[in-house]
């Protein structure tokens, strides 16, 4: 149902934000293979709908290319502080992680870092690295945070986060093409509202992931990719992500 309302859903031109005297828009090739705005909020909305085992919290979405530009930025309440205001740069940071940190062979969702960045684990101190651009970040005119001229737009955001809301995007060609990341609600919520955002937008032809061949949030007791639990219905309905959502060519 998700896929099929997005497939149809046009995109729309886009405002152009001016970013270190370049205009920049979202029709440029810097992201003209990955969804538009109006298609990310459309599928956000869907999917922050649909129930996800959080709060019920409005959301915010953050889609980059695979140079880690900003592309689009989305949240899905009435105005820009309809949802926590916090979670528009945890947004960017969950897709510039998932891009970062994902390969053409091997995709890694946020959520499948947790364990790994604790202290004694493998990739401890990996969430120090690659820091947030506080001028990409903050800058510009705060009314226009969550538009399509959002002043995000074209900047590399870095930033690494290492819990639930991150997914990398690959194309109907099985492509890494960039990432997606959502925040608002639990990081469990979160990385259910991505995952089936991603799924709309037909963008899940991932080629293989940790967990079970894919990049799900893992809930199994000492897993090396494993994420703590927030709510039982959370984790009912990550769980069954893979089989409600399935990965896949898009259809």
């Amino acid at each position: 149902m998700l896929k099929k309302l997005i497939s149809g859903s046009c995109g729309v031109l886009l405002g152009t934000t001016l970013l270190s005297g370049v205009a920049f828009s979202q029709n440029s090739s810097n992201c003209r293979d990955l969804p538009t705005y109006t298609q990310l909020k459309t599928a956000l909305i869907a999917a922050k709908n649909s129930g996800n085992g959080g709060f019920g919290l409005n959301m915010w979405g953050t889609i980059v290319n695979r140079d880690g530009e900003v592309c689009a930025i989305a949240f899905t309440g009435n105005d820009r502080g309809d949802q926590w205001p916090g979670s528009r740069v945890i947004s960017a940071q969950k897709a510039n992680t998932a891009n970062a940190f994902s390969l053409p062979g091997l995709a890694l969702s946020t959520a499948n870092l947790f364990t790994a960045v604790q202290p004694g684990g493998t990739l401890f101190g990996l969430q120090e690295s690659n820091p947030v651009d506080p001028s990409v970040a903050y800058g510009g005119n705060s009314a226009n945070y969550g538009q399509s001229n959002d002043p995000m737009n074209g900047g590399k955001i870095g930033g690494v986060n290492v819990f639930g809301g991150g997914l990398a995007l690959y194309n109907k060609q099985g492509k890494l093409v960039g990432a997606i990341g959502v925040s608002g609600d639990s990081s469990c919520a979160d990385h259910n509202i991505a995952w089936k955002t991603r799924h709309a937008l037909n963008f899940d032809n991932i080629p293989g992931g940790v967990v079970l061949g894919t990049d799900n949030i893992d809930y199994s007791a000492n897993s090396p990719w494993g994420h703590p639990q927030c709510s039982p219905a959370a984790t009912t309905i990550g769980n069954a992500l893979p089989t409600d959502f399935p990965v896949g060519p898009a259809l």
